[in-house]
């Protein structure tokens, strides 16, 4: 179900994605009204499901999985659902995408360095019964582009 949102309603989204840790008072500053308004309006984002949590965002660097790539994997026919239950406990995959196309699965795995890399596809990944194929593609950069970025304030 789709969620009737305002101008209003996404600027407190963007605000939020941008800065999860913005106080009440800053977001209704900046979406220019009241504190008691954008309390109201969270917890309604919340209630109906629009907001469903608040997260950290890692420096992968930092974090120590500076290395980053994406794997397709194309799986035995009918076999999603196992698979999907083996990936729940592989913390290398940062992020999983059933998809169409050639391939079934598109992975974002990060891992420290090449070593860990190729000991995680050849050695954890290829070894899942279901996993026919795999395809290995180096991230080389990720610019920041998208849905943390804060709405342009021209307008709001």
């Amino acid at each position: 179900m789709v969620v009737d949102l305002d101008a209003v309603d996404r600027r407190i989204i963007a605000l939020l994605r941008s800065d999860g840790r913005m106080s009440i008072r800053a977001v209704a500053e900046r979406t220019h009204i009241s504190r008691a308004n954008a309390y109201a309006r969270l917890d309604r984002l919340r209630s109906e499901g629009v907001i469903t949590g608040f997260t950290a965002v890692v420096d992968p660097e930092k974090y120590g999985t500076g290395l980053a790539a994406y794997v397709s994997v194309k799986i035995q026919q009918h076999s999603w659902e196992r698979f999907r239950d083996y990936l729940r406990d592989i913390p290398e995959v940062d992020h999983a995408a059933l998809v169409s196309g050639d391939v079934d699965l598109l992975l974002l795995v990060r891992v420290a360095d090449a070593s860990a890399l190729r000991t995680f596809v050849l050695e954890r990944l290829q070894r899942i019964p279901e996993v026919r194929s795999t395809q290995t593609m180096f991230i080389l950069d990720e610019p920041h582009l998208g849905g943390g970025r804060p709405a342009d304030d021209a307008g709001q």
